[in-house]
């Protein structure tokens, strides 16, 4: 019985059964607390002599350490499976947003993305840093930062046509709309990586122009961003009497040879068609 009393009827009679884990009115029979979580912790003795804690632990989804009851007791508290699966989602998320320097936004941003996969169990039967990377790549491309898949493939070691699998993946069963990238988010990134000097302003604006030039006249379409990114530096650069050459480009913005070569041709037919309708 309880000092307690019931808020239907006001009897004192309470009954605390602590194996169902409830509290029942004596008066009324009314269920006045169902899956009472107790801080106790009960201990047995197996056959071979060990004790043993009874019961479960219950932890929030925050990072924590299992419970240690000393070192001669063995305890079965440990935690939870998907607790266990987001504590180490949420670690290693932060570790590798940490090397693409994302803001705490992204990252928390992230780790919701990563907690509606485990919810819809698309973590299973898949490596969990390729799902981590996805999620990852998610938020860049709805925050609009300037990363690539190929960041995350090098970081990781991974095929990127194995992330962007998973990643299409997430997409579509998250139903997450994630926006076309805009070529113009990278051409300040690259431009530092070729190391254009106190000029890197001024070539980044140039090569801004030409981009969105070849976006009015729909040259992006159909292209990678990066490809289109390489060709308007390395003719802004040209055009601020920097000699860069191709291949300089190429290892900066992680294109094919072929690919940069052809949108490069590309890029100086449409220039030189503009040229004559302007001279007319």
């Amino acid at each position: 019985m309880s000092s307690r009393f019931c808020q239907n009827c006001g009897c004192t009679e309470i009954d605390i059964d602590q194996a169902r884990g409830d509290a029942v009115c004596t008066g009324c029979g009314s269920v006045l607390e169902d899956n009472i979580i107790v801080s106790e912790v009960q201990f047995v003795e197996s056959s071979g002599g060990a004790s043993s804690a009874v019961g479960q632990f219950v932890s929030l989804d925050g990072p924590g350490k299992a419970p240690s009851l000393g070192t001669g007791f063995h305890t079965t508290l440990g935690k939870e499976s998907r607790a266990q699966t987001l504590q180490n989602g949420r670690r290693q998320i932060y570790h590798l947003g940490n090397q693409l320097q994302l803001n705490q936004h992204c990252l928390d941003t992230a780790f919701n993305f990563f907690k509606m996969a485990v919810c819809k169990h698309l973590t299973r039967g898949r490596k969990m840093n390729h799902v981590i990377a996805a999620c990852l790549y998610l938020v860049c491309r709805t925050e609009g930062t300037p990363h690539m898949l190929l960041d995350l493939s090098d970081l990781l070691q991974v095929n990127v046509y194995v992330l962007g699998k998973t990643f299409l993946l997430l997409a579509r069963e998250l139903c997450i709309n994630a926006p076309a990238i805009d070529p113009c988010l990278y051409i300040p990134r690259f431009a530092h990586m070729l190391e254009f000097g106190d000029k890197s302003h001024e070539v980044s604006m140039t090569a801004l122009r030409l981009l969105q030039r070849m976006k009015r006249d729909w040259m992006h379409t159909g292209r990678r961003p990066s490809g289109l990114c390489g060709a308007a530096l390395l003719v802004a650069a040209r055009m601020h009497e920097f000699r860069r050459t191709v291949k300089e480009i190429i290892k900066v913005v992680k294109v094919v040879n072929l690919q940069f070569v052809k949108g490069l041709q590309n890029l100086k037919k449409h220039l030189q068609a503009n040229s004559q309708l302007m001279n007319l």
